[in-house]
C-alpha cells in the first residue's frame, strides 16, 4: 500500500514536470501574440489587482513590523553611543586631571626658583587625606619620616604657604593648615611706599578657611586692602616669635580692616591658596635653610 502511494505521487510529480517542460518549450518558441503569451496576460490582469489589494493591505503589517526591528536596532546603536560617549568622557577627564597635575608641579618647581627654595630641600608630596570637619584643618600626605620630613617643616603648594607639619609617620605626615586656630605665623604686611608691617597670622574663627586676620599689627600701621601679606622669615631669638618659615612665601592679601586705627583693629586677609582644592604640596625638609 505504501509503496503504491509513493510510485503514485512520483509518477504525478514526473507528469508535472514533463507538463512543465513542455509549456516553457512552447511558450518560449512561439511569438509574442501566441496563446500562451495571451494567457500570461490575462492571468496578470486578473492576478495583479488582488497583489495590490492585498500589498496594501499588508503595508501596515510590515511597516509595524519593520519599525520593531529598526527600533531594536536603534537602541542597540544608542547604547554603543552612550558607552562609547562615557569612555571618550573618561579619557577626558583624566587627560585634564594628569593636565592640571602637571601644570601644579611645574609651578612648583617655578616657585622653588623665585623664592630660592632649593636649599630647603623640598619634597613633593599628594594629598592622601584631608579632615572631614567643615575646617578643613589638616591634611595627610604620603611623605613621611623615612623621606625627611620632620614636625615643623613649612609646607606650601604652587600658590603660597598653607600650614605646618605637625606629626609624622614612616610614610606619611600630617600637616596643620594655617586656617586652623592653633596655627600661627609671622608675617609682614607690604603697604606699598610706606614700607611693611608686622604682625602674626593666625584664623579668624574657625570654620572661616577664606579669613584670617594679622594680629600685633600697629594701630599706626597704614594697611590697605589689596595689601599683600608674606612671611617674616627666620627672626632673631630675641624675638617672641621666632619664624620657621623661610622669608617671603606668600600668605595673603588684606580684605578689609575693621576699627581702623585703634586698639582693637582687625586686619582680615583671605589666603592666596585654596584650602579646600590641595593637591600636591611641597614639604620643606630643612626649614632653616643654608645656614644649617
Amino acid at each position: 500500500m505504501y509503496d503504491k502511494t509513493v510510485r503514485r505521487r512520483r509518477a504525478v510529480l514526473g507528469l508535472l514536470v514533463a507538463c512543465s517542460l513542455i509549456l516553457l518549450t512552447a511558450y518560449f518558441g512561439e511569438s509574442g501574440g501566441g496563446m500562451l503569451h495571451g494567457v500570461q496576460r490575462g492571468t496578470s490582469e486578473i492576478v495583479s489587482p488582488i497583489q495590490d489589494g492585498a500589498s496594501r493591505v499588508l503595508k501596515p503589517v510590515r511597516d509595524l513590523f519593520g519599525w520593531f526591528g529598526d527600533t531594536l536596532s536603534a537602541k542597540g546603536d544608542l547604547k554603543d553611543v552612550r558607552a562609547e560617549r562615557d569612555r571618550l568622557r573618561s579619557e577626558l577627564l583624566a587627560e585634564q586631571s594628569a593636565e592640571r597635575e602637571v601644570q601644579q608641579l611645574r609651578s612648583m618647581v617655578e616657585l622653588d626658583g623665585a623664592l630660592g627654595l632649593k636649599d630647603y630641600a623640598p619634597e613633593t608630596g599628594r594629598v592622601i587625606a584631608q579632615s572631614p570637619t567643615v575646617w578643613y584643618a589638616t591634611i595627610r600626605v604620603n611623605k613621611g619620616s623615612d623621606d625627611g620630613v620632620r614636625k615643623g617643616n613649612p609646607v606650601i603648594n604652587e600658590e603660597a604657604l598653607i600650614g605646618t607639619v605637625t606629626e609624622t609617620f614612616s610614610g606619611s605626615s600630617q600637616v596643620t593648615l594655617i586656617t586652623d586656630t592653633t596655627s600661627h605665623v609671622s608675617a609682614l604686611a607690604f603697604s606699598g611706599r610706606r614700607g611693611s608691617v608686622f604682625g602674626v597670622v593666625s584664623a579668624a574663627s574657625a570654620g572661616s578657611p577664606n579669613d584670617l586676620v594679622l594680629e600685633f599689627a600697629a594701630p599706626s600701621a597704614r594697611l590697605n586692602p589689596g595689601d599683600r601679606v608674606v612671611t617674616r622669615g627666620t627672626a632673631e631669638d630675641s624675638d617672641r616669635l621666632p619664624s620657621l618659615f623661610p622669608p617671603g612665601l606668600a600668605i595673603g592679601e588684606i580684605t578689609r580692616i575693621d576699627n581702623a586705627g585703634t586698639d582693637t583693629q582687625e586686619v582680615h586677609l583671605r589666603p592666596f591658596a585654596d584650602m579646600q582644592k590641595l593637591n600636591f604640596v611641597r614639604i620643606l625638609t630643612r626649614p632653616e635653610g643654608p645656614a644649617k
